[in-house]
């Protein structure tokens, strides 16, 4: 594909090329381009390879005390000071999973109100330049590579006195946005937390005006711990003394510790009100996002909102203590020895019209995303934890339903999936079996598999082990639905139980179920998959093979021992899986030649899909598991994206 910048060449009926604008004009946009493609060039190269990686994994608990005063001192070197950040009028947020979504909603509102936005997000889909929005913005390309450099320049001319130190990827982009926004001159930061809390980059911040904690799970257990309870104690490190916050409902145990850190840190914390109990004012809200879960981090955005308002409204008034009152804020902090989760509800409120409004027209890419095209349909979630792939099949099942309900013919599903760093695959994939989907194909988040590109650049892991992660998937995706599949025979001979799903075979219409299963596909060398360090024996989280408790506990040892010996799974999987070297090359395979943005020059092989599947009425595909996933399959086919 040629490249054209900006597409401002177009081609006249003779093949000749003509262009609107003056040369000069091309020639800055093109010097536009090679600035950008320079400072992310150079922004890539604070990533830390996969081997330090491992080291600093091994040394978290040792090092993580140091990552604040280090972010203060890169931060004084970029010339920030901690007062400048705290001029920002932060809104900080943190949680596992709906941050994004939650600070989307949240910078919607208050630019409704006629407020100059500033919000830091991570990670970014397509171009890292997402990461950094004004008024809900990107930075352009030409404003990236100039504070990128702004900044660079200043860490870069003082890091000798510094014994060489310059700040990893994500501490720059942290800093390289506080620039931003000063420079902007916004009236409010929203600034979405990394990883964890208590020791993320963006801890840095002293005195908020408010902060959220949205709903809480297993994620980064590598970083954070693998319990709830160490979950919730780094969410809840961003909390400032006197700072109100305010959390989603949790669970007990991760509400007690959100709780204590209030407690000892001196911060009021309210849980919010669910979004149907507030006064809507006779409105009908719209939500911008997609999702039932939209709706408690919407809600979330609504409280954040309306606190940041009030603060901002009387902030000159200098009566905190009796605001705090006056708000049900100050009587909020626990008190030291309870023990009981309880934590106090805030108050109803009144949904205004720019609450209502910027809800409506809040958008955020790859979240519940739908992609339309002639006869296909790409289904965008970057879900990556059980309870958020639990939400993208509830509205993957339900839209797509919706949608072939009123087409006619044969609809093929399709899933491209990928999962990464310390993710039990078997836990996303179990839930992903129920919708039946009759190709599945497994890729890295490698954009191109013969040229690199920049914004998806990932340096902190290699490529074998990105490749031998796919394997793992794929084995992971057939075991877990062969189980589920002879769990669910075994069900059906036992009664008095509670409830099941049920697990069909075979379509809709009562047809029997092709049965197939495909070898790798691509230049992933069998060698590769010997040296992977693979066995047959793919390791299964038992608990999510059967949905019920009753019933996993009948069928435990019976799959255990399926899982340890695969050769006991003797019916193949109605489904063919593939496992390709790069996003590209699945999206290709998947669209079967429909998507005119996913065509090259290699001949599409549709061999090795069987007949049946082949040339359907119409093909759904759902692109989920991995944020960079859907931000590579975005950069192929959304429209506004591709280039």
């Amino acid at each position: 594909m040629v490249e054209d910048p900006g597409g401002m060449l177009k081609l006249t009926g003779d093949g000749e090329t003509t262009s609107p604008v003056t040369d000069s004009r091309l020639e800055n946009k093109m010097d536009t381009q090679s600035g950008f493609k320079e400072a992310v060039k150079m922004l890539n190269t604070l990533q830390s390879n996969a081997q330090t990686i491992q080291k600093i994994r091994k040394e978290r608990d040792s090092l993580a005390n140091l990552n604040i005063p280090n972010m203060v001192k890169y931060a004084e070197r970029a010339g920030i000071s901690l007062d400048d950040i705290d001029s920002l009028n932060v809104i900080h947020v943190s949680g596992t999973k709906g941050k994004g979504s939650t600070c989307a909603f949240t910078e919607s509102i208050l630019r409704q109100y006629g407020y100059n936005t500033g919000f830091f997000s991570s990670p970014h889909l397509v171009e890292v330049r997402e990461r950094f929005r004004i008024n809900g913005t990107p930075l352009s390309r030409e404003k990236f590579a100039h504070y990128f450099w702004d900044v660079y320049h200043k860490l870069e001319a003082s890091k000798q006195q510094h014994n060489g130190a310059m700040p990893a990827y994500f501490a720059f982009c942290t800093i390289m946005a506080f620039h931003v926004f000063l420079q902007e001159k916004i009236d409010v930061a929203i600034v979405e937390v990394g990883i964890g809390g208590q020791y993320d980059s963006t801890n840095l911040i002293q005195k908020p005006v408010v902060c959220g904690v949205t709903s809480l799970g297993l994620d980064h257990t590598s970083i954070l711990g693998n319990t709830i309870e160490q979950i919730a104690w780094h969410k809840a490190g961003i909390f400032k003394p006197g700072v109100p916050a305010f959390t989603v409902p949790q669970v007990s145990p991760a509400l007690q510790v959100i709780k204590d850190r209030a407690q000892e840190i001196g911060c009021p914390i309210h849980k919010i009100l669910p979004m149907q109990d507030l006064d809507i004012q006779g409105r009908t809200l719209e939500l911008g996002i997609a999702g039932t879960m939209q709706k408690v981090n919407a809600a979330l955005a609504m409280q954040l909102s309306k606190t940041w308002l009030e603060k901002r409204r009387d902030n000159l008034r200098k009566e905190d203590k009796e605001l705090g009152v006056k708000n049900g804020i100050h009587s909020a902090v626990p008190e030291a020895g309870d023990s009981s989760p309880f934590i106090q509800e805030c108050e109803k409120f009144a949904v205004t019209e720019e609450m209502s409004q910027g809800l409506a027209r809040c958008s955020w890419a790859g979240r519940n995303q739908c992609i339309k095209k002639h006869r296909l349909t790409y289904y965008l979630d970057g879900a990556h934890t059980l309870e958020s792939i639990q939400q993208c099949v509830e509205w993957f099942q339900a839209v797509s339903a919706q949608e072939a309900e009123k087409i006619r013919g044969k609809v093929v599903k399709v899933i491209i999936f990928n999962t990464t760093g310390d993710r039990d695959p078997s836990v996303l994939i179990a839930p992903l079996t129920d919708c039946q989907f009759d190709l599945v194909a497994f890729c890295p988040n490698i954009a191109f598999s013969d040229r690199n590109t920049l914004d998806l650049t990932n340096n902190t892991v290699t490529t074998e082990s990105q490749h031998s992660r796919c394997l793992l998937n794929k084995e992971c995706w057939t075991k877990v639905y062969m189980l589920r599949r002879e769990g669910e025979t075994l069900l059906d001979n036992v009664t008095n139980h509670t409830s099941k799903r049920t697990l069909h075979n075979g379509d809709s219409n009562g047809h029997e179920p092709n049965k197939r299963l495909r070898t790798d596909h691509g230049d992933i060398s069998q060698s590769e998959n010997q040296n992977s360090g693979l066995s047959n024996d793919v390791s299964i989280d038992q608990s999510v093979i059967n949905g019920e408790s009753d019933a996993a506990k009948i069928l435990k040892s019976n799959e255990q021992s399926n899982c340890d010996s695969p050769s006991k799974l003797t019916n193949e999987p109605d489904f063919i899986a593939e496992v390709f070297p790069s996003i590209y090359d699945a999206v290709k395979w998947a669209v079967q030649g429909r998507d005119p943005l996913v065509e090259d020059d290699q001949k599409l092989d549709l061999n090795e899909i069987p007949k049946d599947l082949r040339d359907p009425a119409h093909i759904q595909i759902l692109i989920t598991g991995s944020l960079h996933l859907v931000g590579g399959v975005l950069r192929a086919v959304g429209p506004e994206y591709n280039s």
